[in-house]
């Protein structure tokens, strides 16, 4: 088996709510998420993906339509708090928000954007890990063998 992993970046603002720091008012972050599949080359010479495990393309495409394309530029909120609310207000205003249906923390984030690539992986190639900076120095680190 082959890993082989991609990296995107996208900027998203959250509001987490009922959080006791600084951060419970609404901030953005430039995110990098790292995103590293597994799988067997192909060995074919007439494939044109021969030698590959995926072609990068094809993970841009997935992570691009699924989650940078939904998710950058957006505010995160959890629809199903108060917070909602706000999330009506700033609609109504032109902003793009998206709804979550937990609190959009970076942990939270993972397990998302792990379903989200899931589901749209050819059956022969596998997720492995995750990994998403909100910061230069703060991440969430997601692994396949943890989440079985």
């Amino acid at each position: 088996m082959i890993r082989i992993t991609k990296i995107f970046t996208f900027e998203t603002a959250h509001v987490l709510y009922n959080y006791d720091g600084k951060c419970k008012n609404m901030h953005g972050h430039s995110y990098k998420l790292f995103v590293t599949v597994k799988g067997k080359p192909v060995n074919d010479l007439e494939n044109p993906k021969n030698g590959m495990v995926v072609d990068f393309g094809d993970i841009k495409s997935i992570v691009k339509s699924e989650i940078v394309d939904v998710w950058d530029h957006a505010v995160l909120i959890n629809g199903l708090s108060p917070h909602k609310e706000l999330g009506e207000d700033l609609e109504e205003k032109g902003h793009k928000v998206i709804y979550c249906t937990f609190q959009p923390t970076c942990e939270n984030m993972l397990y998302a954007i792990a379903a989200k690539i899931k589901s749209k992986l050819p059956e022969e190639i596998s997720l492995t890990y995750l990994k998403l900076h909100e910061t230069e120095n703060s991440y969430g680190e997601w692994f396949a063998e943890d989440n079985q």
